[in-house]
């Protein structure tokens, strides 16, 4: 850890503009800390913002107190992005601690800190800016103005993006990223995936949207077209039998119904893709199967069995994805009360360190995996698509 001291002391000064922690070892408790310079009384301090899954904390601390801080939670996180004036950099902590740490010019020139103390959120795509694509879709106006009423839609966007802002460092800048968007839909999240991805961060991005329907597919390849973005494709298809091709950067599925989840989810590990993003939908296969006489009095109430099965649903795709090496969270996407179907499956690829981790480390952990996979199952008496899509893949082998 002494390289991460080095970069704060040499960092936590007037340039600084922000920080941001995230991918954190354990996941029952702090998810992300942002940090940024605020003034306070004529004194420049350092904010610490800490999220759970339910809550945020802040903290404000002096330039040698917020250094320790932030130092003592790298031993919990994996992963930190920095900017500092002129410069950004990542920093990233393998399993046995070995410190990675990554400089680069900034992009778009030099970085201000927002010093203000009680600030308004800062979004990604910001009022005021023209977006074209959030025009066409009524949630701003032509001279960049948030629509009233589509405010919501437009906090929607920016919190995916965020999701997509944390994994930055695990797609490759120096070559053409390829992205695949299972039932994008109206796409309004994959114009916002290209747009920050190709626009604002500058990567070689090419997106793939694929959907069943006719129409909207022709909607979007037409919209594509007139905001000029060349390599934002949509293609009519299903999940379960695309085959386009050979190797997959990153893969999102958003409220893609039922088992074409799982479709999606087996095809990502398939191409062994580095992320995963996948918003579950209409979780009814696990409904009809589940039956346990220990918890008969739940599952009796039509609604809390229907709950119940969504959640046992998601919860063991994510254990499947862990399974075959994946490094998996499940995050809330947007507040209860704009959508019910606000739960997102993050999978990521964790960065090995050279020679590789040591093989029966990794069986055991896999074995562990599968083996409360297989008592889960067994306990409420189903058989989830994705575990039989994984082994017919050869993803691994009981």
């Amino acid at each position: 850890m002494e390289a991460i001291q080095k970069l704060l002391n040499d960092v936590l000064n007037k340039e600084f503009v922000q920080a941001i922690l995230s991918n954190p070892r354990k996941k029952d408790g702090v998810l992300k800390i942002k940090v940024r310079p605020v003034e306070m009384r004529g004194k420049r301090i350092y904010q610490l913002e800490s999220f759970t899954k339910t809550q945020a904390f802040h903290e404000n601390l002096e330039t040698e107190q917020a250094a320790e801080r932030i130092l003592s939670y790298m031993e919990e996180f994996r992963q930190m992005q920095l900017d500092s004036g002129n410069m950004e950099y990542t920093v990233l902590v393998s399993k046995k601690g070995k410190v990675t740490i990554q400089k680069h010019q900034a992009k778009g020139g030099k970085k201000q800190a927002d010093l203000s103390h009680n600030r308004s959120k800062k979004y990604i795509l910001k009022e005021g800016i023209p977006v074209p694509f959030l025009q066409d879709l009524g949630v701003m106006t032509q001279d960049g103005k948030i629509v009233r009423t589509k405010f919501d839609k437009f906090r929607q966007i920016n919190r995916f993006l965020e999701f997509i802002e944390d994994i930055l460092p695990r797609l490759d800048q120096k070559r053409e990223v390829t992205i695949l968007d299972f039932g994008c839909g109206k796409s309004y999240l994959t114009f916002a995936m290209y747009y920050y991805l190709h626009e604002l961060q500058n990567y070689d991005v090419r997106i793939i949207g694929l959907d069943l329907k006719k129409e909207v597919i022709r909607h979007c390849s037409e919209l594509a077209v007139k905001y000029g973005y060349e390599k934002l494709t949509f293609l009519e298809g299903d999940i379960a039998d695309y085959d386009g091709v050979d190797k997959v950067d990153m893969v999102v599925t958003l409220h893609a119904c039922d088992t074409a989840t799982d479709h999606a989810l087996a095809k990502a590990v398939g191409w062994n893709a580095k992320v995963i993003l996948s918003v579950p939908c209409c979780q009814h296969e696990l409904n009809g199967q589940m039956r346990n006489d220990i918890l008969a009095p739940v599952m009796k109430y039509g609604l809390l069995k229907e709950r119940f099965a969504a959640l046992v649903t998601d919860g063991l795709r994510a254990q499947y994805l862990e399974s075959v090496g994946y490094e998996t969270q499940i995050l809330e996407f947007i507040d209860m009360e704009h959508t019910p179907k606000n739960i997102l499956i993050r999978a990521v690829k964790p960065i090995r360190e050279k020679n590789g981790e040591k093989e029966p480390a990794k069986r055991a952990e896999t074995e562990k995996c599968v083996r409360q996979i297989r008592d889960c199952e067994a306990f409420l008496h189903v058989e989830p698509t994705l575990g039989a899509l994984l082994k017919a893949g050869g993803a691994y082998e009981e």
